[in-house]
């Protein structure tokens, strides 16, 4: 949380794999709501595809996009993702 929060103002977009935090914090989605920078949500593996609890993602609602199952090819996929959004809408 106190990561997101130190990032008002400093970063233009957050990569975040948000571990076992995306299915029982909803203080994250807090957080990230809260600050209002442009989110990626990233899984090295497909929560989608493991035990059904997984599947709930709270961060979800406050990303931009979610990233799932490319391993840590996610990673820069989110960074593209964002780089394409800031030079599309002028960020």
């Amino acid at each position: 949380m106190d990561a997101i929060q130190a990032a008002r103002g400093r970063a233009d977009g957050i990569v975040i794999n948000p571990g076992a935090y995306t299915h029982t914090s909803v203080a994250l989605l807090d957080a990230v709501k809260a600050v209002g920078i442009p989110t990626v949500e990233v899984h090295i593996s497909d929560p989608d595809e493991r035990e059904a609890f997984r599947r709930v993602s709270y961060i979800r609602a406050a990303c931009v996009a979610s990233i799932k199952g490319h391993g840590f090819e996610g990673y820069l996929e989110a960074l593209r993702l964002l780089k394409a959004r800031f030079e599309k809408t002028g960020e």
